[in-house]
């Protein structure tokens, strides 16, 4: 624990249990539509799939993440049939 101290002031800290919550809720909506895409032949949602998937590894924010995902997750009912 006293080395995660010494890394803080460099800007290494661990997330907190929103944006562990928040990060592993919309990574499973994207695996979904993704599925869904691919099963439909549906080019939107596995674009948006993919990026609900991969977009928490670039946003540290945890109320970012929230507003990315629920955009994303708009966006995929945005283009449902």
């Amino acid at each position: 624990m006293d080395q995660l101290k010494t890394l803080e002031p460099l800007g290494f800290t661990l997330p907190g249990p929103a944006y562990i919550f928040g990060a592993v809720l919309f990574s499973l909506i994207g695996w979904a539509a993704y599925r869904y895409g691919k099963k439909s032949s549906l080019t939107p949602f596995k674009g948006l799939g993919i990026a609900l998937m991969l977009y928490p590894y670039a946003i540290t924010d945890t109320l970012m993440l929230y507003g990315v995902g629920v955009a994303l997750c708009f966006g995929l009912y945005w283009y449902r049939k």
